[in-house]
């Protein structure tokens, strides 16, 4: 496959098997058993690699399948405000503020305009950029919306759980607590504990569309489960 053909198609079930072994891709599998495929990514310690979804560069229908599952997922926690981390997650929670019959969805930033204040900014960092330095913003003319009000804190993959860890503490800062948290992907299971450290409740408060493990490498070179 070329890079450009990952995340462009939603397979049906039993197109790949799941039970691995892998090479270049790991056939994740969502809840009704059709397949996306995704690349692997190896990781550092060149032992172990995960597979990766960069939602903005996926096909519109795989777009959509993802925004259809979690605004389902949300729907019980009835959110009344959606609010998407950036820079992923932002075209995630858009998506999915609109499945849920809203007419708005609240984005949070990592560039910092001059009507903002700086106290209303956490550090943030992610995998996928693991030295660049920056914070997490709201904008503060948002306050009186997200005040008061259910708030869905999306993210197109929980991974580490920093992400979510900045979101949840730039909330903290605004004196909100999400209802829910939201992501396409919950991958491997590195974030749990990560998370429950701010409050375990989070484990019960976390949803996602499908999971991928952390994989390791085989003796032949291959990425087994």
């Amino acid at each position: 496959m070329q890079p450009h053909d990952f995340w462009q198609e939603i397979y049906p079930a039993d197109t790949f098997d799941p039970a691995g072994p892998f090479d270049t891709f790991y056939p994740a599998m969502l809840e009704d058993g059709r397949q996306i495929m995704l690349p692997i990514r190896h990781l550092s310690n060149g032992e172990n690699a995960l597979a990766s979804l960069i939602i903005n560069q996926a096909s519109f229908a795989v777009q959509d399948a993802l925004a259809d599952a979690l605004a389902a997922k949300l729907r019980p926690f009835d959110p009344e405000i959606v609010v998407g981390l950036p820079t992923l997650g932002l075209t995630l929670a858009a998506a999915v503020a609109r499945r849920l019959g809203h007419g708005r969805y609240v984005p949070l930033g990592t560039s910092r305009k001059f009507w903002y204040d700086e106290e209303l900014s956490v550090p943030m960092s992610s995998i996928t950029t693991p030295e660049y330095s920056k914070r997490l913003y709201a904008d503060p003319r948002m306050l009186p919306l997200l005040r008061g009000s259910r708030i869905a804190l999306i993210d197109d993959v929980i991974s580490s759980g920093s992400s979510i860890l900045a979101g949840l503490s730039l909330m903290q800062a605004i004196g909100i607590e999400p209802v829910v948290i939201g992501a396409a992907m919950l991958q491997s299971e590195r974030w749990r504990d990560t998370i429950a450290d701010i409050d375990p409740k989070w484990r019960d408060h976390i949803v996602g569309v499908f999971k991928t493990p952390l994989l390791s490498k085989s003796d032949d070179g291959h990425w087994t489960k």
